[in-house]
């Protein structure tokens, strides 16, 4: 079944205005995009899958999403609609699969006023991929941010450990040279999901 239509889902303390240029380059290739905005601090479940379920209906569906929106994918496969079924592909960008070492240290700090209800998704300790749809995992080694004050010598995207976007059961796991942000806008990275997308 070829995929007519790609949920686009920002990451933590972003808004869809962030995934603009994906999106477009998206369009062109004959996609049609849900670039969902929502409430990452305070995310309601119930509004962002009826907006999912709305725009996938009955057609062949992808999902594409940075960072936290891979989790809230997660949670929308396991809420299992008919429009759910409809999902063949998820493509991740430096999403923290098994939970975020970031959001743990902010969390056992007690700076959970910063990440409010999100620490339901960054939290989470998933080890394997249980779905149907297939997990095109990406990640960046290029280490700017925080991560490499936490976690000396780790592999990261300067936001989340290498580890932290490799799940059992998943399709590909592709590393760039890149940073968590700079991700979303790299060409090489588009042409990436493009091929993913488009491909049988």
């Amino acid at each position: 079944m070829t995929i007519q239509r790609v949920v686009v889902l920002h990451g933590l303390y972003m808004s869809g205005f962030v995934m603009r240029p994906l999106c477009q380059r998206l369009q062109k290739a004959d996609l049609e995009i849900l670039n969902l905005s929502y409430n990452t601090l305070h995310p309601n479940r119930e509004r962002i899958f009826a907006q999912i379920d709305a725009f996938i209906a009955d057609k062949p569906a992808a999902l594409v999403c940075h960072s936290m929106g891979g989790l809230v994918a997660r949670a929308y496969l396991q809420h299992n609609s008919n429009a759910a079924k409809q999902v063949s592909k998820v493509i991740t960008l430096g999403t923290p699969h098994k939970g975020s070492a970031i959001a743990k240290h902010m969390h056992d700090k007690g700076f959970d006023l910063l990440l409010k209800n999100s620490i339901e998704f960054l939290l989470s300790e998933n080890h394997d991929w249980p779905f149907s749809a297939k997990l095109y995992s990406i990640a960046g080694d290029l280490p700017l941010g925080l991560m490499p004050l936490l976690k000396r010598g780790s592999q990261s995207d300067g936001t989340v450990l290498l580890e932290e976007t490799q799940l059992a059961g998943m399709a590909e796991h592709k590393v760039f040279h890149l940073s968590h942000t700079s991700m979303i806008y790299s060409k090489q990275v588009m042409d990436y999901i493009l091929q993913v997308l488009l491909s049988d």
